[in-house]
């Protein structure tokens, strides 16, 4: 499945960079009203501020709406994301939950969504992989590697320059 207004994001580990990424974009492109999803296979407890949207076998769909935490869903709200949807889902689900999330998105603004499972099944119109010289808890996406459109450290997120991607004509890009 193609989607070209999606941008996705992967990393190689927790800390490794993918939300101060995604808050990074989103800040820099605050005027197009970027809705963001963070996807997780991990089903801890939720916390104040997640709207239960919808919840099945398997998964559950919330809306973030509590600007005022450290949660990564929370970080990109407060940052000016439009919409941000947080996801537990299992991988074998992961397609029709993620059909089910789009619609609450209407079909032509900018996603980012932070998900490596979700490459396997969606080309997105920018794939960014974030790596790290401290990476905590190590994932191995060796077999996503070859993927991406960039691949940035999170120590490039020091650097004051805005991310080289943008959005035009409902689909990211890429910019050279």
């Amino acid at each position: 499945m193609v989607i070209p207004n999606l941008l996705l994001i992967a990393g190689t580990g927790t800390k490794s960079g993918k939300t101060a990424l995604a808050c990074r974009i989103i800040e820099q492109n605050k005027k197009l009203n970027i809705y963001s999803i963070k996807i997780t296979p991990h089903f801890h407890e939720t916390t104040t501020g997640l709207n239960l949207l919808s919840e099945g076998k398997g998964y559950s769909i919330y809306e973030e709406m509590n600007r005022q935490t450290s949660k990564d869903t929370s970080r990109m709200l407060n940052i000016g994301a439009f919409k941000v949807y947080f996801v537990k889902v299992w991988d074998d689900q992961l397609l029709d939950v993620f059909n089910k999330i789009l619609t609450y998105i209407p079909s032509d603004v900018p996603i980012i969504c932070e998900s490596p499972a979700l490459r396997n099944i969606i080309d997105p119109g920018v794939f960014i992989i974030m790596t790290s010289n401290t990476v905590n808890k190590y994932k191995n996406i060796n077999y996503l590697q070859a993927l991406p459109n960039i691949t940035l450290k999170v120590e490039d997120l020091e650097k004051k320059e805005p991310v080289s991607v943008g959005f035009e004509d409902g689909k990211w890009f890429y910019k050279l």
